[in-house]
């Protein structure tokens, strides 16, 4: 089973481990995996990441230890620059692009609290999907069921965690890319408020959604490597179940789930019940606006063809046409379109506010679905839009309201993996990690 970032630190601490034997183990899984006909990373980084390892032993044999991740190897997606390396968020229309010339803000805070690099992870393409398909690097099949996704858009950052090829995924969240693929490997996925991790140097979906954050073994993984990224101070304690007021709707987020997505939803549900938590029924009737404000591709479209729109006038052949498409919808916006959806993003974030005020937090399925299978994806391009918007639904909610989200894995031994998202308003990044250790802890009873 694999070992939390407080495990290792333990047992780095304590002298029975090592980064160095630590980062070989994980290549060495890395480079098996890929042996086999895995995709999860795009490239592996084996030297330096074994000279940062070196570096990290002899740190703390001089009693310098910068963090909890001091020494702990993690994986990172393809979209954050890493000084030396191409960012080509695993699309063949930037394989030829100049090295970075400094790391990304995140990269740069996870290397000041000592993690060690292992390599760059695939993706769904310009992370503009939430089912993790790549036809350029393979797609990362489901660490469960190999006839399954893996989830996007961190798909390959999934599978590195749910393999024990690193401890932690550094990840990206516009829609759900890191919540949905923890939700289908059964992994604990941390979206926080957007504007708490800088995301300088790292390439852009959507400026107005985008996040960064970590996909992990536990609630207080998550916690460590966000107070890395972010900078707060994150607090170690656990909430106390005996009291606190859930809130869930049966409101869009709530419609379609598939029977195991419900029954392991319902089921947490009484387990929260039982510890003593208030959990009630909600209405947020306006969340049926969505697909209607949407419509036209919403912000992402809009923001990606911002972006895209010089690199697929010259290399668009070279795009997964699938990603192509869905980008190309932004153009077809102007401004009084997209300034349309700006003035709907903040009323619904009004409403929201009044809607969720009484609670502590917003339960909700992370993912209606468990993970679909990948070959009728593969064959069918409606059925492969119809899945991805389905998968998409619930996860993209947090990010146009600008909240944060916790998923935790909460299907019972042998099931699928299911996800339940903690969901909180911006800023509520601590209150949300407190309450999803004390969730967790009532999960583990499963």
């Amino acid at each position: 089973m694999s070992r939390t970032i407080r495990e290792l630190a333990l047992e780095l601490a304590a002298g029975r481990l090592t980064s160095v034997a630590l980062t070989q183990a994980m290549l060495a899984r890395a480079e098996a995996h890929r042996a086999q006909g895995g995709h999860a990373y795009v490239s592996l980084d084996g030297e330096q990441a074994l000279r940062e390892a070196r570096a990290s032993d002899a740190l703390r044999a001089a009693g310098m230890v910068a963090s909890p991740l001091a020494g702990i190897p993690i994986s990172i997606k393809d979209l954050f620059d890493v000084r030396g390396q191409v960012s080509s968020a695993a699309s063949l229309a930037l394989a030829e692009a100049p090295p970075a010339s400094n790391d990304a803000v995140a990269v740069a805070r996870l290397r000041a609290a000592g993690a060690v690099l292992l390599g760059r992870t695939n993706m769904s393409e310009f992370a503009f999907s939430g089912l993790g398909l790549n036809p350029h690097h393979g797609t990362p099949r489901n660490p469960r069921d190999a006839s399954r996704v893996a989830g996007g858009s961190t798909s390959g950052g999934a599978v590195t965690v749910a393999l024990d090829m690193a401890a932690v995924a550094l990840g990206t969240d516009t829609g759900g890319s890191i919540r949905i693929p923890s939700a289908f490997c059964g992994l604990t996925g941390f979206k926080p408020t957007a504007a708490s991790v800088s995301l300088s140097g790292t390439l852009p979906l959507s400026r107005s959604l985008d996040s960064a954050g970590p996909i992990t073994n536990s609630v207080d993984c998550c916690a460590i490597v966000h107070a890395a990224l972010s900078g707060q101070e994150i607090s170690c304690e656990a909430a106390r179940l005996t009291g606190l007021r859930f809130g869930y709707t049966t409101d869009y987020v709530g419609a379609n789930l598939e029977p195991q997505v419900r029954q392991a939803f319902e089921r947490t549900l009484d387990m929260l019940r039982a510890a003593g938590a208030l959990v009630e029924h909600f209405d947020f009737p306006e969340l049926l606006q969505l697909p209607a404000i949407n419509s036209g591709g919403g912000l992402v479209a809009a923001e990606a063809w911002h972006w895209h729109r010089g690199l697929l006038e010259q290399k668009g052949a070279q795009y997964d046409q699938r990603v192509a498409a869905r980008i190309r919808r932004g153009q077809q916006q102007g401004a009084a379109e997209y300034l349309d959806l700006l003035d709907a993003r903040a009323h619904l974030r009004a409403i929201a506010s009044a809607r969720l005020a009484p609670y502590d937090a917003w339960l909700m399925p992370s993912v209606a679905v468990v993970a679909p299978q990948l070959a009728p994806l593969e064959a069918d391009d409606a059925v492969f839009f119809a899945t991805n918007g389905l998968v998409l639904r619930n996860a993209s909610v947090i990010n146009f309201l600008d909240g944060c989200a916790l998923s935790l894995p909460c299907q019972e031994q042998g099931e699928l993996p299911v996800g339940l998202s903690i969901c909180g308003l911006n800023g509520a990044d601590g209150r949300i990690l407190a309450l999803g250790r004390a969730v967790e802890a009532l999960l583990r009873e499963l």
